[in-house]
């Protein structure tokens, strides 16, 4: 998993003085823990019908409801260590500066969060893999890290498809002005973040 910063907060570039200056925001760890939570059991949900099936695939030669309780119990085992997998984000140290209070300078080059006037974490855009306007707010996802090169075949595999996704979540409520929200937009929908406005005809 790529962190914005993983050596911690250092010193921040200056922002370009056309820059958004938004107010401080603290991205909650129960607020990221159901945003993430919703967003992987909407995409994976149907990765729990494989421990059921495995667990209740031997009935078909041995009939026994013992098959069916063991189908149960290894889809609960599987959702709870899925569970704790993303739970498990909002404890991690390199995780730490996503749950920081941040107030955010945005311009074209890069996004600033500043702990205060002299700290802070410089965010390149290339660092954002998608954005997308959720009803708390603006969320920028990181992109994900590559897995480990020694890692290989179903390791590997299994690295990739069940990562955790991290974002920075943005409210509208930090912004100063209307203005400010549009030009956010703006800039996202200039690095492809954001889909183009369409026109109406």
């Amino acid at each position: 998993m790529q962190q914005p910063n993983q050596r911690g907060v250092r010193q921040a570039q200056q922002p370009s003085p056309l820059a958004i200056r938004t107010k401080k925001t603290q991205l909650d760890t129960n607020t990221y823990t159901r945003l993430a939570m919703a967003q992987v059991w909407k995409k994976e949900w149907w990765y729990a019908l494989i421990p059921f099936v495995v667990g209740v695939l031997p009935a078909l030669i041995w009939p026994s409801w013992w098959w069916l309780a063991s189908g149960v119990v290894l889809t609960v085992l599987y959702v709870l260590l899925r569970s704790a997998q993303i739970t498990g984000v909002t404890q991690m140290e390199q995780s730490k500066p996503l749950f920081e209070r941040v107030s955010y300078e945005i311009d074209n080059r890069q996004l600033i969060a500043r702990l205060n006037e002299k700290q802070g974490m410089n965010i390149g855009w290339e660092m954002i893999g998608r954005a997308r306007v959720a009803p708390d707010g603006y969320m920028l996802y990181l992109k994900q890290g590559e897995a480990p090169q020694e890692l290989a075949g179903w390791r590997r595999w299994v690295a990739r498809t069940f990562d955790v996704p991290v974002f920075m979540l943005l409210p509208p409520r930090i912004f100063n002005s209307p203005n400010d929200i549009k030009l956010f937009e703006a800039i996202l929908r200039r690095k492809n973040l954001l889909p183009a406005e369409t026109k109406a005809a």
